[in-house]
């Protein structure tokens, strides 16, 4: 658009501008809107943009000649090669970056550089190896890193390498979020398992086992994480799909005391994980204590007979301690939670209700004469009673060809009595962790959680597992975990920029879950911050940096063609999750990484 004006000396001025603007027509009426203008922005973009929009040229067809009227008369032709996606890659390594994990992966070579690009890829595009090989192609990741379209077995080589280094790894992990002491003053060690099923039938640890997924007719391995009390992972453990909990927990007492070397520390675990006999073996570790929890049998016990868990204690407050012969050298902290007590009589119900109705289509067989013999009814009965162990809740009375059911109300009175209590059971005395911070301690068993719902989950997405050869296993999953490391630094660097509660309050009392903040729930309603920029999830904000792409752009001038690389410009919420990691936007990866990661390691 080309406009005069006068200045107050009366000197006539021409006047250029370049607009971006859309135009539809709506019931007869021709609407305008501007988009963007391009007013400052160098001649050649100016040129290459109107070539695309006005003038229909595409990547994959031939090149136009400039229009002679064109802000710059020197260029002849301009051509734009195809984007490359940048934005995402360039964040996540970006983050990488900042806490120094190519240096703690290994020395600068090709491994590495595949290694890295796997680790980038499980958070940008998980997939298979193969998939994510290709896809590399399409991103200035493959491009900066030279990692073209490795085969197969060049992919495998390099999981071989970091499977080689994982003890490694996990020490200079454990030395950064476990053994600060400005980071982890209560040298606290949280653990726990988890399962995930498997494709394929050769791998030795594939096994039937309790499957945490509801895969029924599945096999599967186990897995346990490591994580400082953060939640930031910092170990991994894999298992045969059968594995019981405590038999893990083994694993978690040899890593604390021989691979990272803490000469104190603090073992937290579930009620699955810390048992009896783990606790012998924790005893017999200098400098190692735990944080558990007792099981509802354990609890019943202490409650019965006048014990020292007396329910009318929860009248005065949520929260006691006291100790026990049954428990020599721990001390107990009783809680009462109203909100959890809910929900277990609410459970209770539905298991109660489902188990019934299936007494009833015994009964029914009984009745019909289906199903005959003493024998008979009671194994038909014990598969319904086991599907759902309430067996204690409800009373069945089998005759030859009868059959009667009703509901145990002393045996139910006597549960709910129960219901939101838990104990937690601790090796620590009151004068090295406060009771209620023992349950806060204990409650952090969330942030173990919460990283196997992003593992698990379309953010990382580590099921099905399709390797068969056990390296490869764990070198799958380890990364897979060094994902969430970086997704943990991610999240916390821009929850400005997601509905993730910037400001949680403490809860009410230690036993009570914590609620969101008024400014978290305003921005869940608003979806929009202060200053107009939007809100949006984590993944959705990855997906909006992968939408910044970098182009060639060739200009063929009056002395020869001339090519150089151009990232598109950034929104403000692209250019804003830049400035929260601490980043500028950089047009080529290599050169970023390497410097940082040199500084770093």
């Amino acid at each position: 658009m080309r406009s005069q004006f006068k200045t107050k000396d009366g000197v006539t001025h021409d006047h250029e501008s370049a607009l971006l603007r859309r135009a539809w027509k709506e019931n007869g009426k021709v609407h305008r809107h501007t988009v963007a203008s391009l007013t400052h922005r160098p001649a050649a973009e100016i040129d290459a943009l109107e070539l695309v929009l006005n003038k229909g040229w595409r990547p994959d067809g031939p090149r136009l000649a400039a229009p002679e009227a064109t802000k710059s008369s020197k260029v002849k032709d301009v051509a734009l090669g195809p984007g490359r996606t940048h934005g995402g890659v360039a964040a996540v390594l970006g983050a990488a970056d900042a806490i120094g994990l190519p240096g703690m992966l290994g020395p600068p070579g090709r491994n590495r550089d595949l290694v890295m690009g796997l680790i980038a890829a499980r958070l940008c595009h998980p997939a298979s190896k193969v998939a994510q090989s290709a896809w590399w192609a399409q991103t200035t990741l493959g491009e900066d890193y030279g990692l073209g379209e490795p085969g197969k077995d060049e992919a495998f080589r390099a999981m071989d390498w970091l499977a080689a280094r994982k003890d490694t790894i996990e020490q200079a992990l454990a030395a950064k979020y476990l053994a600060d002491p400005d980071a982890n003053p209560a040298k606290l060690v949280l653990y726990d398992l988890t399962s995930t099923w498997m494709e394929g039938t050769k791998c030795e640890l594939a096994a039937f086992g309790h499957s945490r997924d509801n895969k029924k007719g599945r096999s599967q391995i186990e897995f346990a994480l490591i994580a400082a009390p953060s939640g930031v992972p910092v170990g991994l453990r894999v298992f045969g799909g059968d594995t019981s909990d405590p038999i893990a927990c083994k694993q978690a007492i040899s890593a604390i005391a021989e691979q990272f070397a803490m000469d104190q520390a603090v073992l937290v675990g579930d009620r699955g994980m810390v048992t009896g006999t783990r606790i012998d073996d924790l005893k017999k570790t200098p400098g190692l204590g735990w944080i558990g929890a007792l099981r509802r049998s354990s609890i019943a016990a202490l409650a019965a007979d006048n014990g020292p868990l007396q329910m009318t204690l929860f009248d005065q407050t949520d929260l006691f301690d006291f100790t026990d012969p049954r428990f020599p050298g721990e001390l107990l902290v009783a809680c009462r939670n109203p909100f959890r007590a809910d929900g277990d009589k609410v459970k209770r119900e539905k298991l109660i209700t489902a188990t019934l109705a299936d007494l009833d289509k015994v009964a029914t067989r009984v009745a019909k004469g289906n199903l005959v013999g003493a024998g008979a009814i009671n194994r038909a009965v014990g598969q319904v009673i086991n599907k759902r162990k309430v067996g204690r809740l409800v009373t069945v009375d089998v005759a030859r060809a009868h059959i009667s059911i009703g509901r145990n109300a002393a045996a139910i009175d006597a549960e709910a009595m129960l219901d939101g209590v838990y104990v937690i059971r601790t090796s620590l005395g009151k004068d090295q962790l406060a009771p209620a911070a023992v349950l806060t301690a204990y409650k952090q068993l969330k942030e173990v959680e919460k990283d196997f719902k992003w593992i698990k989950s379309t953010d990382i997405a580590v099921r099905p597992v399709r390797h068969w050869k056990v390296a490869r296993v764990e070198a799958h999953l380890l990364i897979c975990m060094l994902a969430a490391v970086l997704e943990h630094h991610l999240r916390a660097a821009w929850a400005p920029l997601t509905f993730t509660d910037e400001h949680p309050g403490p809860p009410p009392t230690p036993s009570k879950p914590a609620r969101r903040s008024a400014h978290a729930d305003a921005k869940a309603a608003k979806r929009h911050r202060e200053d107009g920029l939007d809100l949006r999830s984590f993944g959705e904000l990855l997906d909006h940096l992968g939408a910044m792409t970098r182009n060639t752009i060739t200009i063929a001038t009056p002395a020869g063609e001339q090519s150089f690389v151009e990232v598109t410009r950034p929104t403000k919420v692209q250019a804003e999750a830049f400035r929260l990691l601490g980043a500028k936007i950089p047009k080529v990866l290599r050169k970023v990484t390497e410097s940082r990661a040199a500084s770093a390691a």
